[in-house]
């Protein structure tokens, strides 16, 4: 048997409340849990930044050793060269001898630079690590702090949050899909999380723009679900104690009046 439309804005009614409280719940637990979330990201980042720096930081280290290496090669060749340089037979052998002796020079010189500027490189390189673990160690503790922040208040909070999250998972089987969808929807985009408000003082508990008498009259009698004109939330029901303030004032001015008279 399909629920009547006071029975669905009831259960309606019912899941806003849950959602309200889960709400307040985040409220306690502010921006904290973005924030520690923002603070791995950037420990994250650091530590990527360092390992790429290290690879470099051993690339360098790797193009000294090869250098390194030619350089002794090349000086063996000289040597070998040099020798020979003793015992040529003519000037033609003389020249070749000289030739490769003097591209083997260059060759050192352009090794011994490269050795040069792998060691500045190094040398800028491990002060960029050192800073980079520096800041690294830093936002470590700031993230330390706000982790044990964090878990102080789920701690607190995590018992009820389940027991909310339970009561929801079965508020929510009472609503009709159509609707329910209707309703996260409009609960989603709304500012402060309510997608299910009462009239009150003759206006939209959501966006607080007035509400027209007869509007208030159709929610009052619960035959259909109607929204509010302006933001589109379901209006549950018009507030009795207002209706109930406005008797007592009504009262108050009639005895004022009999008075006078």
């Amino acid at each position: 048997m399909e629920n009547t439309v006071a029975q669905k804005l009831e259960a309606l009614k019912k899941l806003q409340a849950i959602d309200s409280q889960l709400v307040e719940i985040k409220k306690i637990r502010g921006d904290l849990p973005e924030e520690v979330e923002d603070l791995e990201d950037e420990i994250a980042g650091y530590n990527t930044r360092i390992t790429k720096f290290e690879e470099e930081l051993t690339a360098y280290k790797e193009t000294i050793k090869e250098h390194k290496a030619s350089i002794k090669e090349y000086q063996e060749r000289i040597a070998y060269l040099e020798d020979q340089q003793m015992n040529v037979r003519n000037n033609r052998e003389y020249d070749a001898i000289n030739k490769e002796l003097e591209m083997l020079g260059l060759d050192t010189q352009v090794s011994e630079k490269r050795i040069r500027e792998a060691k500045i490189a190094i040398e800028a390189k491990e002060e960029q690590i050192g800073m980079t673990k520096q800041m690294l160690d830093e936002r470590q503790k700031d993230l330390d702090a706000k982790q044990v922040e964090l878990k102080e208040i789920l701690s607190e909070t995590e018992v009820e949050e389940e027991k909310l999250l339970k009561q929801r998972e079965k508020a929510s089987k009472n609503i009709e899909e159509r609707l329910l969808n209707a309703y996260n929807k409009i609960r989603i985009n709304s500012s402060n999380g309510l997608a299910v408000v009462p009239v009150r003082r003759g206006a939209c508990g959501g966006c607080f723009n007035a509400v027209p008498p007869q509007k208030q009259a159709d929610i009052k009698e619960k035959r259909k679900i109607i929204v509010c004109e302006h933001c589109g939330r379901l209006m549950s029901d018009v507030e009795i104690v207002i209706e109930e303030e406005k008797k007592k004032t009504t009262r108050k001015r009639s005895v004022r009046r009999k008075k006078a008279e």
